[in-house]
């Protein structure tokens, strides 16, 4: 589909496929080396794969896309006829994609916006929604970034993971903070915050972390509209259960979607990782 404003945003976003053809939406994809095998998310391996390497103990790193094939991108949606991009990526404190992005944009065909949502998930993934409906609407290439901020501004992510390993691992959480964990045996909840991981509150079991993250949600949701995602990796039954539990407390939700996380972010949590999304309109 031929628009004037194309989104382009990346894979972490974990939009469903249907989604983004019906927005017109691109995503770009980042790499998950497992060993010495490296593999594009969302189409050479699945979570479950991701997960299975993990529990195993294989060795598991991600990084960014080569600036090439945000390139390549560009030039497709100058080609299908945009006259602008707007490009919008997880936080840069994660993860060196937003800068590749940037480097490509310079020698666009066309003027290339380049925004850090400071986000990643589904909080990305309702930016890049925000952006496409302005777009829908006939709005202009800065109206379009300026509603996927605004929508950034507003949104907020928690999580439960069952360990802090992975993430201290893969650099994104303090040493300190894992290994305090680990001594007390308490179950983290961890916020998105200027981007970064942070820790929110620390509960003794899995259930009650578990229910403290349903209320947090509830809390932040209030009573306007709201969009929200649960996400989970290798925890189906946990995520469903939460998402029922929110959609009768919830009385304005207009878009409630239930996803499995990508390799990506999983790579970096865990399996049994459950987060909550919430973005008012």
């Amino acid at each position: 589909m031929s628009r004037h404003v194309a989104i382009v945003t990346d894979s972490t976003a974990y939009l469903p496929p249907q989604t983004m053809e019906r927005h017109a939406i691109t995503a770009v994809p980042l790499t998950v080396v497992i060993g010495d095998r490296a593999l594009e998310e969302g189409t050479e391996i699945s979570a479950r794969s991701l997960a299975e390497a993990l529990q195993k103990r294989r060795s598991v790193t991600t990084s960014r896309p080569a600036p090439e094939v945000f390139a390549a991108a560009y030039r497709a949606a100058a080609e299908g006829g945009a006259q602008g991009i707007v490009s919008l990526h997880l936080s840069g404190e994660f993860s060196g994609t937003y800068d590749a992005a940037v480097l490509a944009a310079k020698d666009a065909p066309v003027p290339v916006r380049v925004v850090d949502t400071r986000m990643v998930g589904m909080a990305l993934g309702f930016c890049a929604l925000a952006a496409a409906e302005v777009v829908e609407a006939g709005g202009s290439l800065d109206e379009a970034v300026a509603a996927a901020e605004k929508r950034a501004a507003g949104t907020s992510a928690f999580f439960y993971v069952d360990t802090l390993e992975y993430l201290r691992r893969g650099g994104r959480i303090g040493a300190a903070q894992a290994l305090l964990g680990s001594a007390l045996a308490v179950k983290p909840l961890l916020e998105l915050d200027g981007g970064r991981i942070e820790l929110r509150e620390k509960v003794r079991t899995a259930s009650k972390a578990i229910a403290r993250l349903e209320e947090i949600a509830v809390e932040r949701a209030g009573n306007g509209p709201v969009d929200v995602a649960v996400h989970h990796l290798s925890a189906p039954e946990r995520a469903a259960a939460l998402a029922e539990r929110l959609r009768e407390r919830l009385t304005a939700v207009e878009d409630l979607q239930v996803t499995e996380v990508g390799a990506v972010i999983g790579a970096h949590t865990g399996p049994g990782l459950l987060a909550v999304v919430v973005s008012p309109r």
